[in-house]
């Protein structure tokens, strides 16, 4: 059996696959559902709002996609990062790594099938909710253009593979999954505050997260280039910084 074959088997059966799509299938279908009832919903909790009145605008079409974005490049990306680190944090467990080190020459194509199959994972999992959450737009609330919903769903999907470096590299140099999880995460959290100027925000890797909420909305695919070179930059740094990592832990 191939590690390629071997890895794509542990991402379904230890269920990770499922997480996967179940996260962003379950935005997909949330979101627009959210924005098309928010006004129902606050309706129903009037009793609990001690006679304040709230008035809503009524939804538009790219109001479901800001609703799936908003928890997709939250807490779909938290789900996507600790799946990673499952993967890609072999050495977590001694015995797996010294199983591993000892029969395969190159710490490279140990690190490859598991960078490779997490991220398609990752990716099609995206997809398939930002579908789901475009199909139920179109449904509960009005159609969206084809050009800058797929343009959204590129620039996500190019965010995605630079997360998935990012937890590569924690990986090489972190103890275990859940530093790396940790370290992962602290970076993410960090590159929205270092974007808070416009001038820098429209550099930073985590603007291309919100690509398929604003690109529908009338927002330019020329606003996310900055960021699209930084980020194809720091992922290729990122991957060759996760096989230093993983080969220094050979010394």
């Amino acid at each position: 059996m191939t590690l390629w074959k071997l890895e794509v088997l542990r991402l379904v059966r230890t269920r990770r696959i499922v997480a996967l799509l179940g996260a962003y299938v379950m935005f997909g279908l949330l979101g627009p559902l959210t924005a098309r009832y928010l006004a129902e919903f606050l309706d129903l909790a009037g009793a609990d709002l001690a006679g304040a009145t709230i008035v809503l605008p009524d939804p538009v079409p790219a109001d479901g996609m800001i609703q799936y974005v908003s928890n997709a490049s939250q807490l779909g990306t938290l789900v996507a990062v600790v799946v990673a680190a499952g993967s890609l944090a072999f050495d977590a467990i001694p015995e797996m790594g010294v199983f591993l080190r000892t029969r395969v020459a190159n710490v490279a194509a140990i690190l490859a099938p598991r960078l490779v199959v997490v991220t398609v994972a990752t990716v099609a999992a995206f997809i398939l909710g930002s579908l789901t959450a475009w199909y139920e737009t179109w449904v509960l609330i009005g159609p969206l253009p084809a050009g800058p919903i797929l343009a959204g769903i590129g620039f996500g999907a190019l965010f995605l593979l630079f997360v998935v470096a990012l937890v590569a590299a924690a990986a090489g140099w972190a103890k275990n999954v859940l530093g790396t999880v940790m370290a992962a995460v602290v970076i993410l959290l960090v590159m929205p505050i270092l974007g808070v100027a416009d001038s820098v925000a429209r550099w930073v890797p985590t603007h291309l997260s919100g690509a398929l909420a604003e690109l529908p909305g009338g927002a330019a695919a020329s606003d996310f280039l900055p960021a699209t070179v930084v980020t194809l930059t720091a992922t290729a740094g990122l991957i060759w910084l996760a096989i230093a990592g993983a080969r220094r832990r050979e010394l």
